[in-house]
């Protein structure tokens, strides 16, 4: 069989593939068009990819396709009519960056709660060397134990957060974006009603018609002014016009974004123009990318392939 993967940067380089080889003929690009695509995947029966879109137009040339491998949990760049149309079949991942995205969840959180950008800078501008006391807490923080974290999404990387933040002492109140998720451990609550409860606010839902902007300048002013806020979930989540507008009006005390409404960054996003790490800290989408997850990522998509196509 031809194996073909498109955008293979998304991976990492660091990522092994050559095991892929074992169940037939690999080609391998960092990164493809959509024009490009349709010419690259003639003679594939497989086609390995995170972000390209496949639909009518991208693969109408592939006429050996039978299996889609996505990596990724998401799978909105796939026009599924059109698949089943043509039975071509479609493989995702899910739960694989749960540990990922939860660690990167508290290493934000961290960084923003204890103001470390400040404390680094102060260190570094050799500020301490001239110190007249063993210490110096000008910026002032606080423990996070008995604060309330509230959570927008309780699935698994939603309710993994919640089971460090108890551990650390925190009150876990959360918000069913499906309106139908309940869980017997932790308090369910009201939209409006964890803006105004929680110290932290963290989003780890799925980007759907209930989700879409529904963080925005109203929402952000129901939140307490001290209040953080994390969105390791989708971008468009959050209306980053709001958000920008929030933190310059104090709103909030803090924003810490894995993810944003176009990626790579445009130039003209609203949040560029606050440079203050101590108020606003953006991680280029990497919440997932840990080694150990992106190897679990293929190990996975190795076994769907060799599934597919030696399965009885």
């Amino acid at each position: 069989m031809n194996i073909v993967f498109l955008d293979a940067d998304t991976i990492g380089s660091d990522i092994d593939l050559s095991s892929f080889e074992k169940l037939g003929n690999v080609t391998i690009y960092g990164f493809s068009t959509p024009d490009e695509m349709r010419g690259r995947i003639t003679d594939a029966d497989v086609i390995i990819l995170n972000k390209m879109q496949a639909n009518a137009y991208t693969l109408e040339k592939a006429a050996r396709l039978k299996l889609i491998c996505v990596t990724a949990t998401g799978t909105n760049n796939l026009d599924k009519d059109y698949l089943k149309q043509r039975d071509i079949a479609w493989r995702n991942v899910a739960g694989y960056s749960t540990e990922c995205v939860a660690q990167h969840t508290f290493a934000m959180l961290f960084y923003l709660l204890e103001k470390l950008p400040y404390y680094d800078n102060y260190v570094k501008s050799d500020a301490y060397v001239n110190n007249t006391t063993f210490t110096h807490f000008a910026n002032i923080f606080h423990e996070i134990n008995g604060m309330t974290w509230g959570i927008i999404g309780l699935g698994a990387i939603g309710q993994r957060v919640a089971q460090i933040a108890s551990l650390f002492g925190c009150r876990v109140i959360y918000y069913s974006t499906s309106g139908s998720h309940n869980h017997e451990q932790y308090k369910r609550v009201s939209f409006e009603e964890l803006l105004s409860q929680s110290d932290i606010v963290s989003v780890h839902a799925p980007l759907t018609d209930h989700t879409e902007g529904l963080l925005n300048r109203a929402a952000f002013q129901q939140m307490k002014k001290n209040a953080i806020f994390l969105n390791l979930g989708r971008g468009a989540i959050v209306v980053e016009q709001d958000l920008a507008d929030a933190l310059e009006a104090g709103e909030l005390q803090a924003a810490g974004l894995d993810v944003l409404c176009e990626e790579p960054m445009c130039a003209g996003n609203p949040l560029r123009s606050i440079k203050d790490s101590t108020r606003l800290f953006i991680t280029p989408h990497i919440a997932w990318a840990g080694a150990e997850t992106r190897q679990r990522l293929m190990q996975t998509i190795w076994q769907q392939v060799d599934t597919f196509f030696h399965s009885p």
